[in-house]
């Protein structure tokens, strides 16, 4: 049976700014720095929450948002590409806000208290 093309779809375009972030001189992993800075970062966040959660889970927050200035501020970065430039730059640091902010309020002993959240908690569960 022969695979029916879509009728409005004709090809998949790279996203804006997808091209490489540098040039096809170099080897691939140097192309797709600016993703592999922000996976490694993460890694270490990673392996930091091991040990300490809280510092752990504020340089995973710091790497996400880092990925959001990258994608905003270079014109290429390769496969940190997803969709458009605004999407990414918003989904990167809504993310890393969220992780960030998390942290901070995580118990015991928060370093960010939110007082209404207090209410809303007695409210609903209590």
């Amino acid at each position: 049976m022969p695979r029916r093309l879509s009728a409005l779809t004709r090809s998949t375009a790279r996203p804006e700014g997808g091209g490489r972030a540098l040039g096809g001189t170099h080897a691939a992993p140097y192309r797709q720095w600016p993703l592999l800075a922000v996976c490694a970062a993460v890694l270490v966040g990673l392996l930091v929450t091991v040990g300490t959660f809280r510092a752990g889970l504020l340089i995973v927050g710091g790497a996400m948002l880092g990925g959001a200035v990258l994608r905003w501020c270079l014109p290429e970065v390769g496969m940190l590409a997803v969709r458009s430039r605004f999407t990414d730059v918003a989904t990167y640091g809504v993310l890393g806000a969220g992780i960030v902010l998390l942290a901070m309020m995580a118990q015991p002993s928060p370093w960010l208290t939110v007082p209404f959240l207090e209410d809303v908690v007695r409210f609903s569960v209590r």
